[in-house]
């Protein structure tokens, strides 16, 4: 075997060895250790609520899935600029006294993940008003009819206006690093993959858990393809999340609900379910190649 086979093996199994020690499987192994990672994204990157906060302005924890990534890699450098709130805009302007998000990513960057576009379809707001209306209707569908009344899917028309957002922040991040290796995560569930959800526990009315089901499938399907049409890879979160939605009793879920169990925000990722995601990206590391 030549010298450089052996060396390429040798750094996919180091991979291997790194994502199997965030589940707890192995010792953390370097995979690269000349590896400069930059983590980019919202909250469901920074971990609010998630022990050790270590920037209160971002809510951003030392227990984030950027984190966990990093120390299972050995990576030479890691900056982490996720900041709870964050949209495609924050890449380029100040947010909470931190400076862009971009700024982090320079031609030394060899590895970036971006998690981005859940806020700028109005995550907070969609789940605030599909609360208020299905308190009045639990049973009902109130908050499809809101998005859906007048003849268009407002949702499905704001996750089609994000998709050239998130292009547009994977083409700068590849212009400020072109070595980098880009990887685009997607959203883990807050509902369950069938049945009428969990009213109270997660304010979603019976009938309408369907819609926003397919609308947090929509986003996921947007950000699939803008990776791939930007020259990054895509990380399923969604799939390995199935059965760990907010509606499962506390020790099984990996979402937090209205009334957090665990600590973490109500309605994003405790440490479990970061640590899944951690999980997830690692393994796609492990992969050879580029592409979707």
């Amino acid at each position: 075997m030549g010298k450089s086979r052996r060396r390429a093996l040798l750094g996919l199994a180091a991979l291997g060895a790194a994502a199997l020690a965030v589940g707890g499987g192995a010792a953390p192994s370097p995979a690269t250790p000349a590896e400069r990672y930059v983590a980019l994204g919202d909250s469901y990157t920074s971990g609010p609520g998630i022990p050790r906060q270590v920037d209160a302005d971002c809510a951003r924890s030392d227990r984030n899935y950027p984190s966990l990534t990093a120390r299972a890699l050995g990576v030479a450098s890691f900056t982490d600029v996720s900041c709870g709130g964050a949209t495609t805009a924050d890449m380029w302007r100040p947010q909470r006294g931190n400076p862009p998000q971009l700024t982090a990513v320079s031609k030394d960057t060899t590895l970036v993940t971006v998690q981005i576009g859940g806020n700028d379809i109005g995550f907070g707001e969609i789940m605030s008003t599909c609360g208020r209306l299905g308190a009045a209707d639990p049973a009902g569908a109130p908050c499809t009819a809101h998005y859906t009344g007048g003849g268009t899917d407002v949702l499905a028309d704001r996750v089609e206006a994000a998709a050239p957002l998130v292009g547009k922040v994977l083409d700068a991040v590849h212009e400020r690093s072109p070595r980098a290796r880009v990887y685009v995560l997607g959203y883990p569930p807050i509902l369950p993959e069938s049945g009428p959800g969990c009213w109270p526990v997660v304010a979603a009315a019976a009938g309408d858990v369907p819609y926003m089901r397919a609308t947090a499938k929509r986003l996921n399907a947007m950000l699939r393809e803008v990776a791939g049409d930007s020259r990054a890879r895509y990380v399923d979160t969604y799939a390995p999340a199935v059965g760990h939605d907010a509606c499962r009793p506390p020790a099984e879920r990996w979402m937090e609900p209205l009334v957090p169990a665990s600590p973490a925000a109500p309605l994003h990722p405790n440490a479990a379910g970061e640590r899944a995601m951690a999980d997830a990206l690692l393994a796609r590391l492990a992969e050879p190649g580029r592409g979707r």
